[in-house]
């Protein structure tokens, strides 16, 4: 095995594992996507050896005695998959790794061309691995079912055995790649494939494929990546401060008796604290899917709520990241408490308000809104949309004056 194959099966088989691994299922969400890739195949096949094969037994024998091959054509392939969470889908193909040529020369004087042609219909497992909001690492196994067909000639001292063998068998494919979202129905991978097949002969081949895909997600493919929402912002009120009390009248002096002093004017009572106020921004609104990373939406909603605050007096703000309860308690928990540090960060470098002021918290799914309307027998696609509510990021303010 090359060092090439090697790297490449490597790669693929890794990121497999890193992707079945990944605790990353929460908030997930399930759809339909289909889509076409096009690229270039390279064969690696035992030309000599087919050759050989197409001239033994030959009379007089036959020597092969030069061989130019062509392992290199455009390839495609088409296929239709379903997403069950961010992170694993399941997709079933059909495809056409191209045609492959070559031609010996012989002593005595002869030539034998031959070309292989493969096609058929595989099923893979693909794993996704997000690294930015937009940016995820791909990888692939599966099983695909090929057809391989080999059609042969010769002219002069060459007389071919078998003119058109073929060969069907069921065998491993692998591959890596990268996947980029444009949008929530928009996504382009880059991916190199490995697909084990066999020729007509007998022998086993190998086809690597370097390609580009377009994949267009259908209908429910848009809550992968959550449209952003408005904020669910609702600005902070202040109390006015209350009246001063008023003053006592000045008792009067009474004559013939010594006058009365007048007592000292009470002081005004200080004006009340306002009532802590709470701020819900939900988790769409604010974050890609599965992120802590701000998005632009979300700062918009973030900076009308930093200046209504920044003219203000306040003791404390508390920001609480919560999630729902889908997925485990771990991850749940340490998503929440990202979300909630990324809102204070931000808070207090765009915002410009005092960061000794402002903590932050995650609580995860321990605090949940909806936890008794929202059965787990409800379908997938229903029970995320009815925790909704679950996935946000609380914002208090409290000794505002």
């Amino acid at each position: 095995m090359t060092t090439q194959n090697h790297t490449l099966r490597l790669l693929a088989l890794t990121s497999i594992g890193t992707l079945l691994a990944t605790g990353a299922l929460a908030q997930d969400s399930s759809y339909t996507y289909g889509g076409i890739a096009v690229g270039q195949s390279h064969g690696k096949s035992d030309a000599s050896g087919m050759a050989a094969s197409q001239i033994r037994g030959s009379v007089p024998p036959l020597t092969v005695i030069g061989l130019n091959r062509d392992d290199t054509d455009n390839a495609y392939r088409v296929f239709l998959g379903y997403q069950f969470n961010r992170n694993v889908g399941l997709e079933a193909s059909f495809f056409d790794l191209g045609r492959f040529n070559y031609h010996a020369t012989t002593s005595p004087a002869g030539t034998l061309d031959g070309q292989t042609k493969i096609q058929g219909g595989g099923l893979d497992v693909v794993g996704a691995l997000p690294i930015s909001e937009n940016w995820s690492l791909l990888g692939r196994i599966g099983g695909q079912f090929a057809k391989t067909r080999n059609v042969f000639s010769g002219s002069g001292a060459t007389f071919v055995s078998d003119p058109s063998p073929s060969a069907r068998q069921f065998n491993y494919k692998v591959g890596a790649g990268l996947q980029y979202a444009f949008g929530p129905n928009f996504l382009m991978r880059g991916e190199a494939e490995q697909y084990r097949t066999r020729d007509g002969i007998g022998g086993n081949d190998r086809v690597q494929v370097f390609s580009l895909s377009i994949v267009v997600p259908f209908g429910a493919g848009a809550a992968t990546h959550p449209a952003m929402k408005t904020a669910v912002y609702e600005p902070v009120a202040y109390a006015a401060p209350a009246a001063p009390a008023s003053k006592p009248v000045p008792v009067a002096e009474a004559a013939p008796m010594a006058p009365v002093v007048a007592a000292a004017p009470l002081a005004p009572l200080p004006a009340p604290l306002p009532a802590p106020r709470r701020v819900s921004f939900s988790a769409e609104s604010l974050f890609g899917f599965d992120q802590s990373t701000i998005r632009p939406e979300g700062k918009t909603a973030l900076d009308t709520f930093a200046r209504d605050v920044a003219g203000t007096q306040f003791d404390l703000i508390v920001v609480e990241g919560h999630a729902d309860r889908v997925g485990t308690e771990a991850y749940n928990q340490t998503l929440s408490l990202q979300r909630a540090e990324a809102v204070k960060t931000y808070l207090v470098s765009a915002g410009g308000l005092d960061g000794a002021k402002i903590t932050a918290t995650g609580v995860g799914e321990t605090q949940p809104t909806q936890a008794g309307d929202c059965k787990a027998t409800l379908p997938k696609a229903e029970l995320r949309t009815c925790l909704q509510p679950d996935r946000r990021v609380d914002v208090g303010v409290t000794g505002t004056r």
